[in-house]
C-alpha cells in the first residue's frame, strides 16, 4: 500500500525528481533518436540515387526540358548524397523521434494521460508525413515554376545540387515541423496551459507571427511565403477545435446560494 501510494505521488509530482535525473533521460531519449536516424542513414544509403531523383523531380520538371541540376565542386556530389541519406534517416525515425519526445514528458503525466502517448505518436508522424508531402507536391512545382520565371536571355537558370537540396531540405522539415500545430495546441490545452478563449483572442497576432515565419523559412517570393502562412492559420483553427475537443474542462463554480 505505501509503494503504491509512493508511485503515485511520483506520478503526480514528476518536479521533484533531481535536474540530474531529468538530463539522464534526456541523453538516454536522444541517444535512441540517434540510433534510429542512424539505421535510416544506412538503409538510405543502400538507395540514395533514387531519392535523389525523388527529390529533385520537381525542380527538374519546372526546368526547361534538357537542363538539369549543375555542381561546382568534386566533393559537393558525395555530399549530396550524404545529405539526401540523412534526410531519408530522418524521416524514417520520425516514428521513433516522436515516441522518445513524448516518453520524455511522460513522467509528468498522470496514468490516465499517458495512455496517450501512443496515439500522440501516431497522429505526430500522419501530420509530419502530410505536412512534408503538401510541401513537396503542392508548394515545389509553384514555387520553383514562379521562381524560374524570372529567367530571360540574358539570365539563365543553372541551380546547384548543393543550393537545391539545402533549400529542398529545410522545406520539407518546415512544413512537416509545421504540421504538427494542432497536436501540439490539443496537447497543451489538455494539460491546461492554453485555453480556447486565449487561442481565438490571439489569431492576429498569430497571423503576423506566421507570415514573419514563412518569410524567414521560404525563398523570397511572395507566393511561397503565403503557401506556408495560409495553411498556418488553417492548423491553428484545427488546433482551437482540437483544444475545445481535448482541452481541459473548466470545473462549474459551485452557486453561492
Amino acid at each position: 500500500m505505501a509503494e503504491k501510494e509512493k508511485t503515485s505521488e511520483t506520478n503526480q509530482d514528476p518536479a521533484r525528481m533531481p535536474f540530474t535525473e531529468h538530463l539522464e533521460e534526456l541523453r538516454k531519449r536522444l541517444i535512441y533518436c540517434l540510433i534510429a536516424i542512424g539505421i535510416g542513414f544506412v538503409a538510405c544509403y543502400t538507395v540514395k540515387e533514387r531519392i535523389f531523383t525523388w527529390l529533385t523531380q520537381p525542380l527538374l520538371d519546372a526546368l526547361p526540358e534538357g537542363q538539369g541540376l549543375i555542381f561546382t565542386g568534386l566533393t559537393e556530389p558525395f555530399f549530396a548524397y550524404l545529405k539526401v541519406a540523412l534526410l531519408g534517416g530522418v524521416v524514417l525515425a520520425i516514428p521513433v523521434i516522436s515516441y522518445q519526445v513524448w516518453r520524455f514528458v511522460g513522467p509528468g503525466l498522470y496514468d490516465t494521460e499517458k495512455k496517450m502517448v501512443l496515439p500522440l505518436v501516431v497522429c505526430s508522424c500522419f501530420f509530419f508525413l502530410l505536412g512534408a508531402s503538401f510541401g513537396y507536391f503542392l508548394v515545389f512545382p509553384l514555387g520553383f515554376t514562379v521562381l524560374l520565371a524570372f529567367a530571360s536571355d540574358s539570365m539563365q537558370a543553372l541551380p546547384s545540387v548543393k543550393e537545391y537540396l539545402s533549400l529542398a531540405t529545410k522545406l520539407l522539415l518546415a512544413f512537416g515541423l509545421v504540421f504538427e500545430l494542432p497536436l501540439f495546441v490539443s496537447v497543451f490545452a489538455r494539460f491546461g496551459l492554453v485555453s480556447v478563449e486565449s487561442l481565438k483572442k490571439n489569431r492576429k497576432y498569430a497571423l503576423v507571427a506566421f507570415l514573419i515565419f514563412g518569410a524567414m523559412l521560404t525563398p523570397p517570393d511572395v507566393i511561397t511565403q503565403l503557401l506556408m502562412a495560409m495553411p498556418m492559420m488553417v492548423l491553428w483553427e484545427v488546433g482551437i477545435l482540437g483544444a475545445m475537443i481535448f482541452g481541459k474542462k473548466k470545473q462549474k463554480e459551485p452557486d453561492a446560494t
